[in-house]
């Protein structure tokens, strides 16, 4: 490092001249001389290009990791491999104080020499030797960088490659590149190097906002790193700067006011630790490998999202609830405002340390809003058509709903505000799963994306894979009109992902279902929506009580809630209605409280019509209560209703007749409401009253078209495992139009029983394939194939 010492470039120059005119020289000599040194100049740049390409720069210098955050302040750091702290300072961070005041304290000529100083290494060397002894260096800013990058001891052929590597560096970079190595490399004592390190470390504030003395106090530090430590030494380290600030006064480098401001500033710095906030997202982005990780985070937002998890949480432990995650989108501009990836980071009972935001989780019933959206797109469903809430079983796969309970019709708009399982797998099936599988996949669900194959019914129930920062991009699209746009974690992000994921019809149908108020999963005892603003939602709990989800959003921010037990455990409380649903209108309330931001409105693509309040269906003639449905026009179905029909009867209303067998008089028309198979026997278990169809003229010869019996039990393509030693019989169960009084049932194509509609039977099969048929009274016949094993158990 330079001392501070007067220069005598000045005499040596005036040696210099005295010398040359005290030689006689002639025009040949001025020739001959230009030409040799035209000669040397150019074989020493040969010279120069071969040592380069025979012993190339080592340039590459390993950063520590900082992570920014919307400001650009420092909210994390990681040392390098080498245990220190080497923050980047970029070149929009240097300064003209900082640029300045380091260019005046260690190399005044840096613009102007190419890396080496041939005056500052005359006066060196004239210096040494007239005092004997090594007074003066001769090192430039170049020089001190090429040393950097290659310490070793010093002596003249260290000296000697430092030049070369000094003449490497001003060949490949700018001088601007080169200052800024220098500020990255310069040591501060201890494991600190760079000013960006120091300037944290030591006053906790970026390169660009120190002060005169500041910078002072920090560029004479690594003259001296092990006697002027900052925070131990203070008092010697402002004599020393106040040195060099009078030596800045005496050369003119800054005004007297300046001068006099920076002499009179105190040094209270003392060495800090760097900020670790944010810890999961940091550690997550870290993995990039950029040396500067700018995210879009708000660190307000970001502190108050943790506190108040971190409180939550602390109230849920008695339920043994123990962790939370969080994760905010602004949805006008797609960025990552906020992301808790549990609720304390150093907690070591459940795991703090993990990524609750990041891990693959079951969704519950989190993406049923996706499902009845592309239902509305595809002109299956709209808000108020019926749906059938009533036992299925699919090839085996029986659902559930979440009170264990049939609701019998009801509505879409109903199903999905209750969050009906039954009338989703439903949905799911009259779709098509890969459908959705696809839709998922385009919006970077990378779990499903890697399990589509495995994937079946139950996906829409939970039985696949998903994270929370996927869940939360998700419904980020409900408040963007169904445009998806993946979320930005870092600032610039120019890979963002754009696609339709809905319309903006389905989008608005979607929305003022998940709005409303009245619903079953509004948190119990929430009493705090006076102010809050209006928001759509969706919760989601997964099987076993081991994952509670709530998803909100409006016009402004989309908040993603996941709660459990990083372990898996489950708990008896846990569900996304009473535990994740508080949460989410906690941080609406604070990140949004009182907003009078706009609601969505209806879109052009979206129409209103009359339909039939018992089908959902268009009204037809017969319908007599209507109610208006949101629909899309040439997309929505146009079929009108048809739930009933005009049947010839006998008068005393015991037989019906078709066309084929009504007698030519004594009989009458009557209007029956036409009832499916599946809802008939769930109205007869729950002693609901109906109107049935007469049984039909048993002297009719006529095979009737329509619906053959639906066989509920056993179920199709299934493998029954039946105990030798204590067979149990399997029951024999079919549904079937309400026209129907009587079913025959068919073993191996043989006979086994007849029996009334709607009445329950069992038989012991056989072992191996098994055939079961069953025809009703009309000649309708379903069939169904069975393997049967006995095993001992």
């Amino acid at each position: 490092m330079k001392e501070l010492q007067i220069p005598v470039d000045n005499y040596l120059l005036t040696t210099f001249v005295n010398v040359i005119m005290k030689i006689k020289i002639t025009k040949n000599h001025i020739i001959r001389f230009f030409k040799r040194l035209g000669i040397a100049l150019v074989a020493m740049f040969l010279l120069f290009l071969v040592l380069n390409w025979v012993f190339p720069l080592h340039d590459k210098i390993e950063y520590s990791t900082i992570v920014t955050d919307s400001k650009g302040e420092v909210v994390n750091a990681f040392l390098t491999s080498d245990q220190q702290w080497r923050m980047k300072t970029e070149l929009n961070e240097i300064s003209p104080l900082l640029r300045k005041t380091i260019i005046a304290k260690e190399d005044k000529y840096f613009y102007s020499h190419p890396g080496v100083n041939p005056f500052a290494v005359l006066r060196a060397l004239f210096k040494n030797i007239s005092r004997m002894h090594r007074t003066s260096g001769a090192s430039t800013i170049t020089m001190q960088v090429a040393r950097a990058l290659e310490p070793g001891k010093r002596n003249i052929w260290r000296k000697t490659r430092e030049m070369f590597r000094a003449f490497q560096l001003e060949w490949k970079y700018s001088k601007n590149e080169i200052l800024q190595m220098y500020l990255n490399l310069v040591p501060y004592g201890g494991n600190i190097e760079g000013v960006k390190s120091a300037s944290q470390l030591y006053f906790k504030k970026d390169p660009d906002h120190l002060s005169l003395a500041e910078i002072t106090a920090l560029s004479i530090i690594p003259n001296r790193p092990s006697s002027l430590v900052m925070g131990k030494n203070n008092e010697l380290i402002i004599e020393e700067r106040n040195k060099w600030l009078k030596k800045f006064a005496h050369d003119k480098v800054f005004s007297q006011k300046e001068i006099e401001d920076a002499l009179s500033e105190p040094l209270t710095a003392t060495r800090s630790t760097v900020p670790h906030f944010i810890p999961q997202l940091s550690y997550k982005l870290k993995k990039t490998g950029s040396p500067i990780i700018k995210t879009n985070i708000v660190l307000n937002t970001q502190l108050k999202t943790e506190k108040i998890v971190e409180d939550y949480v602390r109230a849920q432990r008695l339920r043994n609830i123990k962790n939370a995650a969080v994760v905010i989108i602004d949805n006008r501009r797609h960025k990552v405002i906020t992301y808790v990836g549990s609720s304390d980071f150093y907690d070591t009972t459940d795991a703090g340390q993990v990524n609750g935001a990041n891990a693959v989780r079951e969704p519950g019933s989190t993406l049923k809003p996706l499902l009845y959206a592309m239902c509305f797109d595809e002109g299956l469903l709209t808000p108020k058509m019926m749906i059938t809430d009533v036992g299925v079983d699919y090839e085996g796969y029986a659902p559930e709903n979440y009170d264990k309970k049939f609701n019998g019709y009801v509505t879409a708009e109903y199903a999905l505000e209750h969050s009906l399982n039954i009338p989703a797998v439903k949905n799911l099936k009259l779709l098509g799963h890969q459908k959705l599988i696809r839709k998922l996949s385009d919006c970077n669900f990378k779990q499903i994306q890697k399990d589509q194959r495995k994937l079946g019914l139950s996906m829409i129930l939970g039985g696949c894979g998903t994270t929370l920062e996927e869940l939360t991009g998700l419904f980020s699209s409900f408040a963007n009109n169904g445009i998806y746009t993946s979320p930005s974690y870092l600032q610039n992000d120019s890979n963002q992902k754009r696609i339709n994921v809905i319309s903006p019809a389905a989008n608005f149908m979607v929305n003022e279902i998940l709005s409303k108020v009245n619903r079953p999963d509004f948190p119990l005892n929430w009493q705090a929506t006076e102010r809050m603003p209006k928001i759509a939602w969706k919760t989601g709990t997964s099987y076993g009580r081991r994952d509670a989800w709530s998803i909100g959003y409006n016009k402004n921010y989309t908040v993603g809630i996941w709660v459990g037990n990083f372990s898996g455990v489950g708990a008896a409380d846990l569900s996304g209605a009473n535990i994740a649903t508080p949460l989410l209108f906690k941080i609406f309330n604070t990140i949004d409280y009182d907003s009078d931001a706009e609601w969505f409105t209806q879109p052009k693509d979206c129409d209103i019509r009359q339909v039939c309040s018992e089908t959902g269906l268009p009204s037809s003639d017969h319908c007599s209560n209507l109610l208006t449905d949101y629909f899309i026009p040439l997309i929505s179905g146009t079929k009108v209703c048809d739930n009933r029909e005009e049947i010839m009867i006998s008068p005393d209303e015991t037989v019906s007749y078709c066309k084929s067998c009504a007698p030519d008089a004594g009989y009458k028309k009557k209007w029956f409401k036409l009832i499916e198979p599946d809802m008939q026997a769930w109205m007869d278990d729950n002693n609901i009253a109906y109107e049935k169809i007469p049984p039909h003229n048993p002297g009719c010869e006529k095979i009737f078209k329509g619906s053959a019996p639906l066989i509920a039990s056993p179920a199709n393509g299934t493998e029954y495992f039946i105990n030798k030693k204590d067979p149990e019989p399997i029951q024999l169960i079919a549904k079937t139009s309400n026209d129907v009084s009587k079913v025959y049932w068919y073993i191996n194509n043989q006979f086994y029983k007849s029996c009334n509609n709607g009445e329950k039977q069992f038989f012991i099969p056989g072992e191996g394939p098994v055939k079961i048929s069953c025809t009703d009274d009309k000649g309708r016949n379903r069939d169904i194939n069975i393997m049967v094993r006995y095993v001992n158990l």
